[in-house]
């Protein structure tokens, strides 16, 4: 069996399989479960995303930002977040290093700051803040730095109705494009008819469906969900095969890295002649907007998706056919005067 980058396999004198995650410059982290399993992957892309040893500690200059920013890195703070926001801050830090390491982290002021910000784009503005108020809290909690440059600074609300919502049409030219039985139409399907999220749907697998039911754990609230499996999507997993611990895999027959698995699913949705507004995340939304055009109470909704708040539910739903649930309304009038009627006669 071929193992993923950087693990180290071998079995003891028990029989027992032991498998750990090994680069040079990371910590080493034990990889639980079967290889290419769900959670051996998830412990495996936590290690890969993980903290990056202090290596050549005599070359970095004390109290730079990036010896900051290595510290912080290393610190319990950035290593209890959640593997995904440590990507993303991890990402944006990076940049912030590449850029400005060798300034003395005590003398940031907040001028500073608000010029690295005047160039960002809003929502670019809002997710650096994010990861700057963290690291300059373990600045001053270390004694790196005096103070904290970011406190005090008030962005303008970015204003968006967020990512695109598919409609009724765009799923239409997926599905005629893309045929049942196809990886395409698969990931299609999870996406759209479990209403979770991209790194939740990459984690499924058939060991999650039980007499009807897909049970998830979703990676960013640690929600447990049991969602019945919809017969569309019944019809399109009985269709396509699959040998794999995970309904979706890459070409090499491993599963889908998130980034990678976008941009396949972006490839996917310009054969199908889609706009570049529709993605993965937007069948999210679409699945949400179905529900509520349903009928679907917000509770309802959100015992599905998962959202933790109520008000999440009501901003997903905002692209809900209004006038067809008008019309739904208006029926249900028409039907209570019918019986009003005819229990006066």
């Amino acid at each position: 069996m071929r193992f993923p980058k950087y693990v180290q396999h071998w079995v003891d004198a028990e029989g027992r399989p032991h498998c750990y995650f090994r680069r040079r410059g990371f910590p080493r982290a034990r990889l639980p479960g079967l290889p290419w399993s769900p959670q051996f992957m998830a412990a495996y892309e936590a290690a890969l995303g993980g903290p990056q040893l202090a290596v050549g500690t005599k070359r970095t200059k004390a109290g730079s930002v990036h010896a900051a920013i290595t510290g912080y890195f290393t610190s319990l703070q950035f290593r209890a977040l959640r593997p995904g926001t440590q990507r993303m801050r991890r990402a944006i830090l990076t940049r912030f290093d590449a850029a400005h390491g060798d300034k003395p982290i005590a003398l940031l002021p907040t001028k500073f700051i608000l010029h690295v910000l005047k160039d960002m784009k809003p929502f670019a503005a809002l997710n650096f803040l994010k990861a700057m108020r963290p690291l300059m809290a373990f600045c001053v909690a270390e004694g790196l730095a005096p103070a904290d440059p970011t406190q005090g600074i008030k962005l303008p609300q970015a204003k968006s109705n967020g990512r695109y919502t598919w409609t009724e049409s765009d799923i239409a030219a997926f599905e005629a494009h893309h045929p049942i039985g196809s990886k395409p139409r698969l990931a299609f399907a999870l996406l759209l008819y479990t209403a979770q999220r991209r790194g939740d749907v990459l984690r499924m697998g058939r060991q999650h469906i039980r007499d009807g039911v897909l049970s998830v754990k979703q990676e960013k609230t640690g929600a447990e969900l049991a969602i019945p499996v919809h017969s569309e999507l019944r019809v399109i997993l009985d269709a396509t095969p699959s040998e794999h611990l995970t309904f979706l895999v890459s070409a090499w027959g491993r599963p889908f890295n998130p980034t990678a698995f976008s941009d396949w699913f972006r490839k996917q949705c310009n054969a199908a002649g889609l706009p570049q507004a529709c993605t993965a995340h937007g069948l999210r939304k679409a699945a949400c907007r179905r529900l509520a055009e349903a009928g679907c109470s917000t509770n309802e909704i959100a015992a599905i998706s998962g959202h933790t708040t109520l008000q999440e539910v009501a901003r997903y739903t905002k692209a809900a056919d209004q006038a067809r649930m008008a019309r739904n309304a208006m029926a249900r009038t028409k039907n209570e005067s019918a019986s009003v009627k005819l229990a006066e006669v």
